[in-house]
């Protein structure tokens, strides 16, 4: 007992309490697990004030934006901030629609654009915003669906079938959005029920060179320049309800709506930050971390990596391809970067070697107790065995994924069917005429609509490089070897051909092959046989990579299960908190510096001066607009000035937040708005395995920094007064008396 109790020790200090800034918290229990924390750092509202189900509260003013009337997870966070439904988010959630809204003659991704009046506001189309009317406790009714003589894939079946039944019961006939999702790995079941709407306009949006400043450079990096902030207004028919986009549509008024604080951030301030966070593994074992950094994160890595440079290469020539390739290429910039991050500060900060000890501690409790050695004995040894089953099928699986997917291989897929049907003997000659006649409804132009033969080709031919860098040519299918052969060994010239000889090259030859289709022809096309080669290839370790997923999912969910036992056993003072899975949670934390390396020290705030420094006339990715810089040079802030006269564009806090937070508001104890979230840093890019106390940071767009660039800059003081504003008078000089 006394070994066991000293071990304990260690791991606690290892590990630690959760600190006040660790954890993405459930609302609903704010007032028990954390309120008497926040209020010792700061909080000024009451439980009721920040969570409530049937009064305003915080939370109406949280919003998850996604796609589509019922999403099931957000990309990114906005917060409404007036009383029409105005709504605040970062840059690059907005850059989709940005981008989509854009033209050579109307580049507003370049450019900018201000609205304004309502009349100007231009439909953001397929974005919809979704605010949350209240979430529950469902374990008990998923639980009661399920039976300890069930295997596992038996009690996933019965398990989504019960939660399809909760959610249609609590839809009120399509009204309302609710969503049931898996905390713990499986192990507790909640219901968020949400009401969506889907007429979002853009409002605001800064040139991106304001709103990108930095670009992939300085992305997750400190200090930071970034405007990364876009403006929308979410729109309800005339009685609030959602409702398509209509010109008779109205802003919504919002349940609440945040007012703005122009006092700004002093180190150790309280902070606390509302969202919808996407994705944490705080509960990964040490198997699948060494499985993501040494097998699939160099994979994508590399993949997205040269894709982005082809994007580059074009993009920084031709407006149109800029425009036409500025979503794709900042989402994969975005993940080839966050990966080669993860795979350095994993290693770094010894996140594996930390989860080991924990593993080792959590198996001599299991083997201390025979009950739970007959129940989780197998748990870790699985995981092993699973992940060293998926890291060997994973080149197999990744590189011909993705190479299919590359034009014109990835333009066939619609054309399976008919040529299944076309080649099967036993097909009737309607069936054959039938599949033909399918073909119609393919929409061609749409297939190759904004895409550049330069940049498409130049992807094919980057990927088929990585491709060919990993794997002999004795480990190609027969297909592939054939299609190498033919070009002499010559990679590059496979590639050319594929794009340049396939039916799938352009429009008018879908077009042609349409009319008149033949599978014959189709069998010989040089794409075609790539598809069929990379999917043999494929489907050769697809069941293996399926059943060890699977498994793992298994093994991942009891493991975890036996994790909360422990810790409540041998620490019950510890509170755990569920994995983020794009649901809403509220983390808090304060205003702080951090020291990344030794004899480095980064203050917990950046001022304009630092845009003046990194400014390169031209630059694609540290240029910057002339209203800008002119305004800077002449130190003109007015009223978004510090105390010592310095605009600020961004700082740090603590907060715990991960993608899907992009956009989030963070506020400070009296619930105001003082910036918004949009990066975590550099030194901290382990954080989303486990939480880094000593380097962890939020990166803050300021709030000041916001509204002068609305303000100052683009002179859009319609939007300026729309919202409720704060600022503390100053204090009155005291003049002693003689």
């Amino acid at each position: 007992m006394k070994k066991l109790s000293v071990f304990f020790a260690i791991i606690f200090g290892m590990m630690g309490i959760v600190r006040a800034d660790e954890g993405m918290w459930l609302p609903m229990f704010v007032e028990r697990l954390n309120y008497v924390d926040m209020q010792k750092m700061g909080l000024q509202l009451t439980p009721e004030e920040l969570y409530s189900i049937n009064n305003s509260s915080l939370k109406d003013a949280i919003v998850g934006l996604s796609n589509g009337a019922y999403p099931r997870g957000f990309f990114c966070t906005g917060e409404i901030v007036s009383a029409n439904s105005l709504l605040f988010t970062n840059h690059h959630c907005g850059y989709s629609s940005i981008a989509a809204l854009s033209t050579v003659e109307h580049d507003y991704l370049n450019e900018g654009f201000a609205a304004k009046n309502f009349s100007e506001e231009l439909p953001a189309e397929g974005v919809s915003a979704s605010f949350l009317v209240r979430m529950e406790d469902v374990t008990a009714e998923i639980f009661g669906a399920v039976s300890d003589t069930m295997d596992y894939m038996a009690r996933q079946q019965a398990i989504n079938a019960k939660i399809k039944e909760l959610e249609a019961a609590a839809s009120e006939d399509g009204k309302l959005n609710p969503v049931i999702k898996g905390f713990f790995e499986g192990n507790e079941y909640y219901m968020f029920v949400y009401k969506t709407y889907t007429d979002v306009r853009l409002v605001f949006t800064a040139a991106q060179s304001i709103g990108k400043f930095g670009g992939d450079t300085d992305n997750w990096m400190w200090p930071r320049h970034t405007g990364d902030f876009s403006v929308f207004r979410v729109y309800a028919d005339e009685n609030g309800e959602p409702a398509e986009y209509s010109e008779n549509n109205k802003p919504l008024a919002p349940k609440h709506h945040l007012p703005i604080s122009l006092d700004g951030v002093q180190p150790d301030d309280f902070t606390m930050i509302w969202g919808f966070p996407g994705s944490t593994e705080r509960y990964m074992t040490s198997y699948g971390i060494n499985y993501n950094v040494d097998v699939f994160y160099p994979i994508i890595h590399d993949i997205f990596k040269a894709e982005t440079d082809v994007m580059d290469e074009y993009m920084k020539i031709d407006k149109a391809v800029n425009i036409a390739y500025a979503d794709d290429k900042a989402g994969y910039a975005n993940t080839w970067k966050n990966f080669e991050g993860q795979m350095k500060m994993l290693r770094k900060n010894k996140v594996a070697e930390r989860k080991a000890d924990l593993e080792a501690q959590f198996t001599e409790w299991v083997n201390a107790n025979e009950d739970r050695k007959a129940e989780y004995g197998d748990v870790l040894g699985t995981l092993e065995t699973m992940y060293a089953q998926m890291g060997n099928a994973a080149k197999t699986l990744f590189y011909p994924n993705f190479l299919a997917q590359r034009n014109p291989i990835g333009r066939i897929r619609p054309f399976a069917e008919y040529y299944r049907t076309a080649a099967d003997k036993e097909a009737t000659k309607e069936q054959k005429q039938a599949a033909a006649d399918a073909l119609k409804e393919i929409d061609v132009d749409e297939m190759f609509k904004d895409l550049d033969d330069r940049v498409e080709k130049g992807m094919l031919i980057a990927v088929m490089d990585l491709y060919s860098k990993n794997f002999e040519t004795e480990e190609l299918p027969e297909y592939m070897q054939k299609l190498l052969k033919k070009h002499k060994g010559d990679w590059k010239a496979l590639a050319c051909d594929i794009y340049e000889n396939s039916i799938f090259s352009t429009p008018e030859s879908i077009k042609a092959f349409i009319e008149k289709p033949n599978a014959k022809k189709l069998r010989k096309d040089p794409a075609f046989m790539a598809l069929a080669a990379l999917n043999n290839q494929m489907y050769s370790v697809y069941p293996i990579y399926q059943m060890a997923n699977t498994s793992i999912a298994e093994a991942d969910h009891k493991f975890v299960k036996g994790l909360r036992e422990f810790y409540a056993e041998t620490q019950p003072e510890k509170v755990l908190y569920p994995d983020a899975n794009s649901t809403m949670r509220m983390s808090y934390g304060s205003v702080k510096d951090y020291q990344p390396a030794d004899a480095i020290s980064y203050d917990y705030v950046c001022t304009a001066n630092g845009i003046l420094e990194k400014y390169i006339p031209g630059d694609f990715e540290f240029d910057a607009p002339k209203a800008l810089l002119d305004l800077l040079e002449a130190k003109d802030y007015g009223q978004y000035a510090d105390e010592n006269g310095e605009l600020i564009t961004c700082f740090l806090s603590t907060n715990d937040i991960t993608g899907g937070n992009s956009g989030s508001p963070i506020m400070n104890g009296r619930g105001e708005l003082i910036g918004l979230a949009f990066d975590g840093n550099w030194e901290a890019m382990s954080g989303d395995v486990n939480f880094e106390p000593k380097l962890q940071r939020t990166i803050n767009v300021d709030i000041r920094y916001v509204l002068f660039i609305i303000d100052k800059v683009y002179g859009a003081t319609n939007l300026i007064d729309e919202l409720e504003i704060h600022k503390a008078m100053p204090m009155p000089v005291r003049v002693e008396e003689e």
